[in-house]
């Protein structure tokens, strides 16, 4: 780490201004900075990295929208967009963050004050999904807690009496414990209700054990990440191995992997596939930045975003091999157990009734295969009229197709799965710890993107870290409260849906727009030359220049039209029904909808009206935030680099541009931190 000397006190800011204007002929001031803290090595940072990026999304998300988009076509799809807007994207967010070395609200203070907002926008939208995100956690340690248990709690229907309750017979013992045990939900999201005193607990756990390990900030994030982002890859692993195995399992792959091209066609396949690479990397939450900045500027960024983003990718094909795989197998069970009960139905009719000369083997119904029962039932089954009785046809196809969606992929279809295994307690128990893992990796990251630039931005939260952050994590749970309700889980989907999507889409369209326009893409290009030693694909320009913002604006334009033409509904659970039905959101439900989009992209033109206003009456914006104190940029290694070093003078530089538009004075702290830097 570099010593860091004592200068001349910094001038006046009337004589900083004079110093501007004789140039050379006035010494430049250099602040006295503490160095800026960094990861103990590249392997935590890398890990902090796809921990981030690869969360539970990757486990239910992708391999749901695989499955509902045409399996191969769908992963196709997802590449060409992830190699034209993802990469991009994450390499500008990455290089951002290294190299000016501050969070969200600081990377876009320091490009234009009138950009500001959109760091504040990208914490707000992070602290929505710190919200619901860790109630998601305290649902896998509630589960987690159930899974030591020899015979699993939701392996079958509980008793009432002599009989089985009705509920559970009428839907499945998954089902049931996840609704009524676990959730204990109601209705619909009308409903008053109470709260849920188990998931409570267990939401509870989950922001202690965050606060935990986040106290020390990165310092303790990246110890917890030799854990936490690589066990899930061992599970992930233990279930491909076990997953193949089983009886099933190439029906399966086969059904995620079968390409159905005409999908190309529907625009809500690309507003879906677009949608998941966005959330798939983090974009916009401000985490990306957060982490990097803490690298040293000569770190290979551009490299650190390909690799990042191929893991991403290979984790979401590992994740779905293993998903459909284990659903194979299920489907194929529940399937051949279904065509058993039929053929025995018919066996028993025919004992009874003038049925005969079936083309099937009814003589060894254990032996028919589902092939050879759907064969019969498509040529004589369907046709067959016997009473008390009634003969379904038992697809394979549309058993897996059941329930695989968000979190019932998870915690209803996958546990019904593991119900299937020998040890399945063993199995269920190492599942949920993977979750429960995955989650808390994200989590950091979520967190990262709140707490990095509020500490980077004020000196009183940077002198007190431990006291933020266990104060963030205790709002953070009183909260969260209002998900553990009985009706939480509406508000969990609500806030999934909506809280996040359209914002951060407004978020990375500005911070997008920012950089190859306003920054300009040369000027930043030039930059990463600089940084990295050598150029880097003047296609990057291209890029995010034309690429990445008519996609971004195409995905914006499609998600409000779909919420225009649509309205937005959600999946309830009737008990008298047994079965999920989907529901309109009620008129102060949308009403929450808008005001969660609104209050999460307000700060960006409030950031701009504000800095507009002070411009106006002759006012700098540090002048009303006495509270407001930029972090220190000092490298924590001794690789001077050229973008720190340069001068005012130079058209290439940071200052240089912000004294060009007049949007900052000289004697802006963020410039004096960036150019004190220099060892």
């Amino acid at each position: 780490m570099g010593e860091m000397t004592s200068e001349k006190p910094p001038l006046p800011v009337d004589d900083q201004q004079e110093g501007a204007q004789l140039g050379s002929e006035v010494e430049p001031r250099v602040t006295v900075e503490t160095a800026r803290d960094g990861w103990d090595s590249k392997v935590e940072y890398f890990l902090a990295q796809v921990g981030f990026s690869v969360g539970l999304g990757n486990v239910w998300r992708f391999p749901y929208l695989c499955h509902q988009n045409g399996g191969g076509a769908f992963i196709l799809l997802y590449v060409v967009l992830m190699v034209l807007v993802g990469v991009p994207l994450f390499f500008l967010e990455l290089a951002a963050g290294q190299s000016i070395r501050q969070g969200s609200i600081g990377v876009w203070r320091h490009i234009s004050p009138k950009l500001v907002g959109i760091g504040y926008s990208s914490c707000v939208v992070c602290f929505f999904v710190a919200l619901y995100y860790n109630v998601i956690i305290g649902w896998s340690i509630f589960y987690l807690g159930n899974s030591f248990q020899y015979t699993l709690p939701w392996e079958s229907c509980p008793m009432e009496g002599n009989s089985t309750v009705a509920e559970c017979a009428a839907s499945s013992p998954t089902s049931y414990f996840w609704y009524r045990k676990a959730l204990d939900v109601t209705d619909s999201i009308d409903e008053k209700s109470e709260f849920n005193p188990v998931i409570t607990g267990c939401l509870l756990a989950a922001w202690v054990i965050v606060c935990l390990a986040m106290y020390k900030g990165i310092k303790s994030t990246g110890k917890v990440m030799y854990f936490s982002s690589v066990f899930p890859y061992v599970v992930l692993l233990c279930f491909l191995i076990r997953g193949v195995m089983l009886d099933g399992a190439s029906d399966g792959i086969k059904s995620m992997f079968y390409p159905r091209l005409e999908i190309w066609a529907d625009v809500q396949v690309w507003r879906q596939a677009a949608t998941q690479v966005f959330f798939a990397l983090g974009l916009g939450f401000g985490s990306v930045i957060a982490y990097s900045s803490y690298n040293p500027r000569n770190n290979n960024c551009h490299r650190d975003a390909l690799t990042v983003s191929a893991v991403n990718f290979m984790t979401s094909v590992l994740a779905t091999l293993v998903v459909f795989a284990v659903l194979g197998f299920r489907a194929k069970t529940i399937a051949t157990l279904c065509a058993k009960r039929n053929l025995k139905a018919v066996v028993d009719a025919m004992s009874t009734s003038s049925l005969s000369g079936l083309f099937i083997n009814t003589l060894n119904v254990e032996n028919v295969t589902l092939n050879e029962y759907n064969n019969w039932y498509r040529v004589e089954g369907q046709h067959l009229n016997i009473s008390n009785y009634n003969i379904t046809a038992c697809s394979l196809e549309d058993e897996m197709k059941r329930g695989v969606e968000g979190t019932g992929l998870a915690f209803i279809v996958f546990t019904e799965a593991m119900t299937l295994f020998p040890w399945s307690p063993f199995w269920s128990a190492l599942f949920f710890l993977m979750l429960l893992n995955l989650g808390l990796s994200t989590m950091f990251g979520t967190m990262a993107g709140i707490m990095t630039p509020l500490t980077d931005t004020f000196k009183t939260l940077r002198n007190h870290k431990l006291i933020f952050t266990a104060c963030s994590c205790a709002v953070g749970f009183l909260i969260g409260l209002m998900f553990t309700q009985r009706s939480g889980n509406y508000f969990v989907m609500m806030f999934d849906d909506y809280s996040a999507t359209l914002p951060l889409i407004i978020v990375v369209i500005f911070q997008t727009i920012s950089v190859a326009w306003i920054y300009g893409a040369d000027r930043f290009l030039e930059d990463l030359k600089q940084m990295l030693g050598r150029p880097v694909s003047v296609v990057y320009k291209y890029l995010w220049m034309y690429v990445c913002p008519i996609a971004m604006l195409g995905l914006l334009g499609a998600s409000l039209l779909k919420m225009i033409i649509e309205r937005p509904t959600y999946k309830a659970w009737n008990r008298e029904k047994a079965s999920e039905e989907q529901l309109p959101y009620p008129d102060w439900a949308l009403a929450v909808l808008i005001m969660l989009i609104i209050f999460a992209s307000l700060p960006v033109p409030i950031g701009y009206l504000h800095f507009t206003l002070l411009k106006r009456f002759g006012q700098s914006p540090m002048d009303t935030e006495a509270g407001y104190v930029p972090c220190a940029t000092t490298d924590t290694d001794l690789t001077p680099l050229g973008t720190s070093a340069r001068s005012v003078d130079d058209p290439n530089s940071f200052s240089r541009l912000l004294e060009e538009n007049h949007d900052f004075p000289s004697q802006n702290g963020l410039i004096e931190s960036v150019e004190s830097s220099v060892l």
